[in-house]
């Protein structure tokens, strides 16, 4: 298995980051938190402070099976903004890896094209960011190599949703047991 990128940029929404950052380690995935400043210290939305295990500049992305991007505002702008994390999302998702996004973020695969033909789901009024998608107003919705979300309060079943895939449906059933979720 390779491993998850989680992307954090400064004001995101730090639940829909640090959930699945703690569900995917309860289930023994590989995974790092990349920051896109030029710092591995990221401040959310919510003035909580976050430290990346590493700085996105310092990253070979080689060796990932998984991409996420957590929402929040302006967390959401400011990985849009990012033409190095732009650029890896499109070659990374063109070779059919695995691209997953929360809350306003599946705006940023949008405007990427990467959501084209595709169903998806988003915060609401981000709906019209969303190119090409077949909307769908689901917690989770997952289609071939991407995964979206609604946000925060569905954090929870978008990180047991990346379990189920790149675990085990059973692993993922595990954790929400453990979690009493």
């Amino acid at each position: 298995m390779g491993k998850v990128y989680v992307f954090l940029a400064d004001g995101l929404e730090e639940i829909e980051g640090l959930t699945v950052v703690d569900i995917l380690r309860r289930a023994g995935v590989e995974l790092q938190t990349v920051s896109i400043t030029d710092r591995r210290l990221v401040n959310g939305s919510h003035q909580i402070p976050i430290t990346a295990d590493v700085r996105f500049e310092d990253t070979d992305f080689s060796d990932a099976e998984a991409l996420v991007l957590p929402g929040g505002m302006p967390g959401t702008l400011n990985l849009g903004k990012c033409e190095e994390l732009t650029n890896l999302l499109l070659d990374f998702y063109k070779k059919g890896g695995l691209t997953a996004a929360i809350c306003a973020a599946p705006s940023v695969l949008g405007d990427l094209g990467i959501l084209n033909g595709k169903k998806a789901t988003c915060y609401p009024g981000f709906e019209e960011r969303l190119a090409g998608a077949e909307l769908v107003y689901e917690p989770v919705v997952c289609d071939g190599n991407v995964i979206t979300s609604r946000g925060m309060g569905t954090a929870i079943p978008f990180a047991l949703a990346l379990v189920s895939r790149l675990v085990s449906p059973e692993k993922s059933e595990e954790i929400r047991r453990g979690i009493i979720y």
